[in-house]
């Protein structure tokens, strides 16, 4: 795999030779992206001769936009890996800003994205960067978080470059995860419904879709054949094998069902509207009376008749459901794994601001027959590498179906 591995001007660029060194070992091929002040600390020709690629130092170098270089190699390389990575540069990643080639192709490109941060202790705690790396572990970036020790400045502290053997086992990690799910078929289902009153308005929720959306994605990802139903959602689809649009729970309901035999596993991410309309009318309802009565019929608990068949038939794929509550989040969340026979829950807390419904990160706890644990607030693609992680630990022949 192709490997961009950008340089910035701290103490530890020269470390950054080793993990180029360390990253070929491991059969990736890699392209050395170096600030104008990574060069005062390593030569580029000393990259050059290990990666045997010619090391992009200049956006204005002549020859270099003769092919839109940096769009060119945005849409080209497996992983863009930072290492290390300054205040500067998080900085730029964190606010859009694209003054030179790295922070260009960071904005350009769609690969993922590793940074090893390195700076001086205090300049680490300062609340400015500390709101930079939020937001861009918000938006899906991964860390390998730097060590405690004796910093180039004379301090103790942490701040200190990852060693190059954490940086480059991490981002083998990253592009080759271990516990594969190639040969797999995952279901899943993403987003809210919308539950027709008439033809202009619905019964809906706050749900769109990114939790879901970041399990399919990673799921395809370890190699999965992956199907995904989905809700209404303005939320970008993720590239997966199949996707099955649907608007209301029935409908999800009959997308899910049909396809949940062929699958091993199913992971119920959607927000399933849990009543909807006994009649749709058919044309708009006028504003004539003080006061509408509106009635709600169940709707089919797709969850729950998934556990059900499996628990007659004893067969079936996985079950992994997912709780959102807004109060005794573990209680209520034991007693859904428990009443619909599923293998795993993932609870979270909608009631939160920072974590939840329509935004990019969520704090999610695993349920399971070994117990609960608890995951830090993190972003939605992170949660759903954890939720995966969980997954396979679930999918190997010792672990056993929930009866």
């Amino acid at each position: 795999m192709l490997i961009a591995l950008g340089v910035t001007g701290g103490i530890g660029a020269y470390k950054a030779v080793e993990v180029a060194r360390g990253l070929q070992k491991r059969g990736h091929e890699v392209v050395a992206i170096m600030t104008a002040s990574a060069t005062k600390f390593v030569g580029p020709v000393t990259f050059e001769a290990i990666t045997r690629r010619r090391v992009i130092t200049d956006q204005w170098e002549p020859g270099a936009n003769a092919d839109i270089e940096h769009i060119a190699l945005a849409s080209t390389i497996d992983l863009l890996l930072i290492a290390p990575a300054t205040a500067n540069i998080i900085g730029k990643m964190a606010n859009g800003l694209a003054d030179d080639f790295l922070s260009t192709l960071y904005t350009a490109t769609r690969a993922p994205v590793l940074i090893a941060p390195a700076m001086n202790t205090h300049m680490f705690e300062h609340e400015a960067v500390r709101r930079n790396l939020e937001t861009l572990a918000a938006r899906g970036v991964r860390f390998v978080d730097p060590g405690e020790g004796y910093l180039a400045c004379g301090w103790i502290g942490k701040g200190r470059l990852a060693e190059p053997d954490e940086i480059v086992a991490a981002a083998d990690g990253f592009l080759r995860p271990t516990g594969t799910l190639a040969g797999k078929r995952v279901m899943v289902t993403a987003g809210p419904t919308l539950e027709d009153i008439d033809p202009v308005r619905f019964v809906g929720n706050r749900s769109s879709g990114r939790m879901g959306f970041a399990v399919a994605a990673e799921a395809a990802r370890r190699g999965a054949e992956v199907t995904l139903v989905a809700g209404p959602t303005g939320v970008s689809l993720p590239s997966v094998a199949d996707v099955v649009r649907v608007r209301g729970a029935h409908e999800m309901h009959r997308a899910v069902m049909d396809r949940a035999q062929g699958m091993d596993v199913v992971i119920m991410a959607a927000a399933v509207a849990d009543y909807a309309p006994a009649v749709r009318q058919p044309q708009k309802v006028t504003k004539d009376a003080e006061s509408l009565t509106l009635v709600l019929t169940r709707t089919p608990d797709i969850l729950k008749e998934l556990g059900a068949v499996r628990l007659k038939t004893g067969a079936g794929p996985l079950l992994v459901g997912f709780a959102a509550e807004t109060e005794d989040l573990i209680a209520r969340a034991k007693a859904k794994r428990a009443r619909k026979h599923v293998d795993l829950i993932v609870a979270n807390d909608v009631s939160r601001a920072d974590s939840g419904f329509d935004v990019d990160a969520n704090q999610v706890t695993l349920i399971d027959e070994g117990g609960a644990e608890t995951l830090p607030l993190q972003s939605k693609t992170m949660a759903a590498a954890a939720i995966l992680d969980r997954v396979q630990a679930l999918l190997r022949p010792t672990a056993k179906p929930v009866s």
